[in-house]
């Protein structure tokens, strides 16, 4: 086989910068981006503070998902409300982060699943209980607070300057929630920016990084997410500043155990991101009791019935989750200081032996609540389902959706059953989309300030990196009729058939809905947006 030639090194080299840099300018043709550097090596990484505690090994990993980017003078890195899965850290200039002033609410912006959360509702009914069907929370719900997924404690109408040195963005990527604040550059600046995958890795590798994150969370969000909290609504500043001192933040990997059914029991738990099921044991296995989703608290029924000293219930993370540890005796302090707050927990607790108990009586309701965990409902934002009773089988869905999208369906009507409920082959959107992770060009991406995951085919090289990632099955690789340049990157591409990837993109930029749900003659295809309503819907049916 004969040596490639000196031209030819230098075309394979000049298309995988471009290849490279593609990835990091495709969200948006005209961005304010100047420049995107070559892919960094180790030892260029090892000269930036950020990366100065790992090893060249573990640099080159994660080098793919890492760029050093010129911005130009006002550029707008990310919007208030947008979804992104970078994190930003300062080289050189500034950046302005401000929150905009609209609308007259000055409460912070939702971010937990309400129908999974307990909330006030009146003297007379008190908190939601979970294994009812809650409302959603209205205009005229003046004494709701919540949750807030903040990067910064911002008044609206406010900003801040960030200078060289500061890490941005990162508190929003790795709870997969939208940014809190707009971030525009004030004058030239070039940042490094480091993609959720790499970010996550460094994090668990580096104790110091893991700190540092950790303190810009608690000094910019902590302390907002506390105050507004359902549980710790009404206590005082001066508590809530001594509060964030003893909380320890966890963050747990997918399958990660969180505490064993039967160890000692004592503290509290509030998650701030992911999910974490709840197992009893039940016979010689397991069972799942229930689940926790944002803002939901773990340890009242321990902390509060006198003789139940140890867990109740094991608990695993389902994805990667991000939670607050309360220690027992802050807990303690707290219920002397404030004692609604005890109230609070009593509520909550009942609810959880009142669901526990239903699921050990029930065993379709646990069997549900596993299914939907291990096929990724409890994910969704938006989920096709079908009711099989009505449907005649015309297929009118799929060619709808065709239509739509140049006669390539984008979903497929197969899937998992739930009585009589179906599931089919397409995208849910997740709140945490893993198909996002390891994408080399970034054509897999969220479509702007929207939940819509979309994949731009233009720059997407048919690596099936997205579909091997999803766990739902609902990305599929498409033959397109071409074949790969000669110069191809990856070199094992080259005079390959091409393919991309597809899947349902909500028809977000079509001018209406979803083609699938508008166009079915007989009404019975569905769009929900959580568990809960799939829930509903199934209660509906009977």
């Amino acid at each position: 086989m004969s040596e490639p030639h000196d031209g030819d090194l230098g075309k394979t080299m000049l298309r995988r910068i471009e290849q490279y840099q593609d990835r990091w300018t495709s969200s948006d043709d005209h961005t304010g981006i100047i420049q995107v550097s070559e892919k960094p090596t180790p030892h260029q990484l090892k000269e930036l503070e950020i990366f100065s505690d790992y090893d060249e090994t573990f640099l080159e990993r994660i080098s793919p998902d890492v760029s050093i980017t010129t911005w130009r003078k006002g550029s707008v890195l990310f919007e208030e409300g947008s979804y992104i899965d970078l994190a930003f850290f300062l080289l050189s200039g500034e950046v302005e982060v401000f929150v905009e002033t609209i609308g007259d609410s000055t409460e912070p912006i939702p971010i937990f699943d309400l129908r999974r959360t307990a909330f006030p509702q009146g003297a007379e009914t008190g908190y939601t209980q979970l294994v009812t069907t809650p409302r959603l929370p209205t205009s005229t719900d003046t004494e709701i607070t919540f949750l807030a997924s903040m990067d910064f404690d911002l008044p609206r109408g406010s900003g801040a300057r960030l200078g060289p040195g500061d890490l941005f963005g990162e508190i929003g990527a790795l709870s997969g929630w939208p940014q809190s604040v707009t971030a525009r550059t004030t004058e030239d600046c070039q940042l490094v920016q480091i993609r959720v995958n790499a970010l996550r890795l460094m994090k668990r590798k580096s104790k110091a990084l893991k700190e540092r994150v950790d303190s810009i969370y608690r000094e910019r969000s902590l302390g907002l997410q506390l105050s507004s909290s359902p549980l710790f609504r009404g206590c005082s500043q001066l508590f809530i500043e001594g509060l964030k001192e003893t909380i320890e933040l966890i963050s747990l990997d997918p399958g990660e155990e969180l505490v064993p059914q039967g160890a000692p029991a004592g503290d509290l738990f509030m998650v701030r991101s992911g999910f974490v099921k709840l197992l009893q044991d039940f016979g010689e296995g397991k069972i799942v009791s229930s689940y926790l989703s944002k803002g939901m608290t773990l340890g009242e029924v321990e902390l509060l019935i006198e003789g139940i000293e140890v867990w109740q219930s094991g608990a695993v993370s389902v994805e990667y989750s991000e939670l607050i540890r309360v220690p027992g005796d802050a807990l303690q302090q707290l219920l002397r200081t404030y004692p609604e707050v005890e109230d609070r927990l009593w509520r909550t607790a009942v609810d959880r032996l009142k669901e526990a108990g239903y699921s050990r009586r029930d065993l379709g309701h646990a069997e549900f609540t596993q299914v939907a965990l291990d096929s990724g409902l409890v994910q969704g934002n938006s989920i096709l389902v079908i009711d099989l009773e009505a449907c005649t089988r015309c297929d009118d869905c799929v060619r709808a959706c065709a239509a739509t999208h140049e006669g390539r369906p984008r979903f497929v009507r197969e899937g998992n059953k739930v009585d009589n409920l179906l599931v089919p082959r397409s995208c849910y959107h997740c709140r945490d989309p893993v198909c996002l992770v390891g994408c080399p060009t970034g054509a897999i991406h969220r479509a702007g300030v929207a939940d819509v995951v979309e994949i731009e085919e233009r720059i997407c090289i048919g690596c099936s990196s997205c579909s091997n990632n999803c766990p739902y099955d609902a990305i599929v690789m498409h033959e397109t009729g071409e074949q790969w340049a000669d110069n191809m990157i990856p070199a094992g591409l080259r005079g390959k058939d091409r393919l991309v990837a597809s899947k349902c993109d909500l028809c977000h930029d079509s001018g209406h809905g979803p083609a699938c749900t508008a166009n079915c003659p007989q009404g019975c295809a569905y769009r929900v947006g959580s568990l809960d309503e799939f829930r509903d819907l199934m209660q509906s049916r009977e």
